[in-house]
């Protein structure tokens, strides 16, 4: 189990919320979930491409202990070794302290919407914060995939009707260097760095998160190799909530 907490502006707590205008006891929402993941190894010597296609839901469950958020998927893996069927989970509570808690969880391909660069609920006085950004202000938080420390900014959208409910926009965009191996790859020692972008939309009653797409780019060498062999890694994630959609008609 792991704490985590992303900082904006050094200031702003991206938390997932604490109690919000409306305080239920048990609230869900639904989501579709895409994904493709594309390495690159060389001149194309080696080129692997897998796609991801799923229903997610997201249940919240509020207690005088806290505020526990548990998602499930259900998806379809397309990759070199054929389509498969697949499920992921991921759990992360908010304990009254303010501490963000992260597990259980089971989500190797990265696709619940607890499992990203911004939190699934945001609370009041954030909401309140990010809706007077003016300019772009800086935003450091820890690679999803990779844990590499990254930095950026982070700017305001236009606001945006996502699934019928009016929604605050946010872009944001960070960098940083990578050395050593990722999760999914632990035998590939990797050195170069890595580019994350994407945008956010949050709805303005329930502070949720309703969309999510954001990319993860990795440009660099095998660490070690005679050849300095380059490699190129493009992890891309998209997640869009399915508010006002039955979810037995939402099948992927």
């Amino acid at each position: 189990m792991t704490s985590r907490r992303a900082v904006v502006a050094g200031t702003l707590a991206l938390l997932a919320g604490v109690a919000l205008c409306v305080a239920v006891a048990q609230a869900e929402e639904a989501y579709t979930v895409a994904g493709r993941d594309v390495f690159v190894v060389g001149n194309g010597d080696v080129h692997n491409q897998t796609s991801y296609r799923g229903v997610e839901r997201l249940v919240i469950r509020r207690s005088p202990n806290g505020t526990t958020y548990t998602a499930h998927v259900s998806y379809d893996k397309d990759g070199d070794g054929g389509k498969q069927r697949a499920t992921a989970s991921y759990t992360s509570t908010l304990l009254p302290s303010g501490e963000l808690r992260d597990g259980p969880s089971h989500d190797p391909d990265y696709l619940t919407v607890l499992n990203q660069p911004f939190a699934v609920q945001l609370d009041v006085p954030t909401m309140r914060d990010l809706r007077r950004v003016k300019r772009p202000v800086p935003f450091d938080f820890p690679s999803p995939m990779t844990g590499a420390p990254l930095r950026g900014t982070l700017r305001r959208l236009p606001d945006a009707i996502v699934s019928g409910t009016r929604a605050m926009g946010i872009a944001f965009e960070a960098t940083g260097a990578l050395q050593g191996a990722l999760p999914e790859r632990p035998g590939m020692a990797l050195a170069g760095s890595i580019r994350m972008k994407g945008t956010a939309y949050y709805a303005y009653d329930t502070a949720l998160l309703l969309s999510l797409n954001a990319s993860l780019a990795i440009d660099g060498a095998l660490a070690g190799s005679a050849q300095h062999a380059p490699v190129s890694i493009v992890y891309t994630r998209s997640i869009r909530s399915l508010r006002g959609v039955p979810l037995a008609g939402a099948t992927p």
